[in-house]
């Protein structure tokens, strides 16, 4: 089998594998107790957290480790919102925004408050000049922008909106999933969010990063744990883990992202030219460089996941995070593309050239049996 969806989850790095077993043995105690086996898993947790702070620019007392990267954004998002309730209780974020910040707004907006959501061009990129006149609306509390689109990998204009939302003494959110470990962290940011898995950590791992001088307010029951900002038990074998694989991504991110951006480049052009009726989505140059995305007329995607599966293909279709409802993804439905047929190829570390000709190889004929199968001649 071929794994192609790291941007829905990065498999394990063997450096998080490593990390971790080590730590089960030495952090499995509860870091909150005095004892010494206690000590030592605070001690582990508190260097994992200095590590993953001097990682993302930012001061070890910002760093917060959560039980997912959905719940870092929910955290993050509605944990400012609360905090700024006298500012106002608007919020701005991109119509492409992953659906943890989206489903946060909609609990937002049954709250009371307002949320504003701003258009994207064909590329799936933000018009960085609405998202800056959407921040400067009075009683804006909070705005939102990833800095890669999860779906089609286009790169999000977040300097832009960093400096509008500085000029309008507004919090900006940035969720980095797709982008940690691989690309550096952006400036401007007044919360960011990550998740471990999608850079090769252990799952149930996730970052949120406060900066001092933000207001922020748990909208959860109070608990002691990570500096009142998530309850819960740590996992702090986990959380090593994860601070271990983000190191090493980021040691071999130069030539990794290289190398895997000349496949998706094949890929990218490739598949047009040998398969009738596709488009290719997202922005060609300023995008991540493991995902390509691409869509087939007259093909229901479902059907070619299952055909690519049996062909030995891992790959993803639609929103990756509303598969499971079958429903057309708000990512490609807001950029006004092909929302049918629609395949994520995304390469995890170590993909070879072989397994993507392999690929391309067998995707034309998939496509053409689909096609006439439901009376449709390509």
């Amino acid at each position: 089998m071929a794994y192609f969806d790291a941007a829905s989850t990065e498999p394990l790095h063997p450096a998080a594998r490593e990390a971790l077993v080590a730590a089960l043995d030495e952090g499995g105690a509860d870091p909150a107790r005095l004892y010494g086996a206690a000590r030592r898993a605070r001690l582990l947790l508190e260097r994992a957290r200095a590590e993953a702070a001097e990682v993302i620019g930012a001061r070890p007392d910002e760093v917060s480790f959560t039980a997912s990267g959905t719940q870092a954004v929910h955290l993050g998002v509605l944990g400012t919102l609360l905090g700024r309730r006298r500012a106002g209780r608007h919020l701005v974020a991109g119509a492409v925004e992953h659906s943890s910040v989206l489903h946060a707004a909609q609990v937002h907006e049954a709250g009371g408050g307002t949320v504003e959501v701003v258009g994207v061009g064909r590329t799936g990129r933000v018009d960085a000049d609405a998202f800056a006149a959407a921040v400067k609306r009075e009683g804006t509390a909070l705005a939102c922008l990833q800095t890669a689109n999860h779906e089609v990998g286009t790169l999000q204009p977040v300097a832009r909106a960093a400096e509008a939302c500085g000029a309008a003494g507004v919090p900006l959110l940035v969720d980095a999933a797709q982008t940690l470990g691989r690309l550096p962290v952006p400036s401007g940011w007044s919360v960011l969010a990550g998740s471990a898995h999608k850079w090769g950590g252990p799952a149930g791992v996730g970052l949120l990063a406060v900066r001092k001088g933000i207001r922020w307010r748990s909208p959860l029951p109070e608990d002691e744990r990570e500096r009142r900002r998530v309850p819960g038990f740590e996992n702090v074998p986990a959380a090593v883990a994860a601070v271990a694989a983000l190191r090493a991504r980021l040691a071999e991110a130069e030539e990794e992202n290289a190398r895997l951006s000349a496949l998706v480049d094949r890929i990218r052009e490739t598949v047009p030219r040998v398969v009738p009726d596709v488009e290719v989505v997202g922005d060609a140059a300023e995008r991540v460089p493991h995902i390509v995305t691409f869509s087939c007329l007259y093909v229901p995607g479902e059907a070619i996941l299952t055909e690519l599966d049996r062909a030995g293909f891992a790959v993803s279709s639609g929103s990756s995070c509303t598969a499971s409802t079958l429903r057309p993804s708000h990512v490609l439905e807001a950029m006004g593309v092909l929302t049918h047929g629609n395949v994520r190829v995304s390469l995890p570390r170590g993909t070879t050239g072989e397994d993507v000709d392999r690929f391309l190889g067998v995707l034309p004929g998939i496509v053409r049996r689909i096609r006439e199968s439901v009376g449709v001649r390509s």
